[in-house]
């Protein structure tokens, strides 16, 4: 999972812009509280996703370049992201913006494709959202589900990743919840952050048998 040169700086584009406690985030309220993992419940959201083949550091630049395009006005109605430094960018041919989300997400299919998605605004709706010109990009509504997630700081390297994903099956296992699908790694920091300041998460989807009605009190 070491990120090449070109992907960082793709990255660096996409989040240097604010902090990124100010980025707008899927809505989800807490079930339960565990020691090494968070039940989530999450509420319906729409991402741009693209799927990618080939080794996983060529794979994820191509896959942020096309993403970032869309995001920056390749798209039908010219809608571009306000930047800030390192990188401006004019505005839109129609005038709108399209403001940045966190987190980018990825994800391992079972083709041996990698699916990367970045999260939409929720003002937008399907029928708002800018069509792609790359008819590679799909504009997807992700179902409400409940998620088993592990948060972690430090440095982007897959055996960091792959550490942390064991512990987090490990939780899941001991608690006796059933998990649905493979992995998602969400990152929501630039590169240029301090890998101790930065904040990443492993998802699992779990069981719609647990219980999915929020309780944020309970510990």
């Amino acid at each position: 999972m070491k990120l090449s040169a070109s992907l960082l700086v793709t990255l660096g584009l996409l989040f240097w812009q604010s902090p990124a406690m100010s980025l707008e985030e899927p809505e989800y309220q807490v079930i339960e509280t565990f020691e090494e993992f968070e039940l989530r419940h999450y509420s319906p959201y729409l991402v741009a996703e693209i799927d990618v083949q080939g080794d996983p550091d060529d794979a994820g630049n191509s896959a942020f370049r096309i993403l970032a395009g869309f995001i920056f006005g390749d798209n039908q109605d010219g809608m571009k992201m306000n930047m800030t430094a390192p990188v401006s960018s004019s505005a839109g041919i129609t005038g709108k913006n399209m403001e940045m989300t966190a987190p980018v997400t990825s994800a391992q299919t079972s083709e041996g494709n990698t699916t990367f998605a970045f999260v939409m605004e929720r003002k937008y709706s399907i029928d708002t959202l800018p069509t792609p010109n790359d008819v590679r990009i799909r504009i997807r509504e992700v179902p409400e589900r409940i998620m088993a997630v592990h948060r972690y700081s430090g440095r982007w390297t897959t055996s960091r990743y792959e550490a942390k994903l064991e512990t987090l099956q490990a939780a899941v296992k001991a608690a006796s919840i059933e998990t649905v699908g493979g992995p998602i790694l969400a990152r929501y920091n630039s590169p240029f952050s301090l890998p101790i300041l930065r904040r990443n998460e492993i998802m699992l989807e779990v069981s719609k048998s647990v219980s999915d009605s929020p309780n944020p009190d309970k510990q």
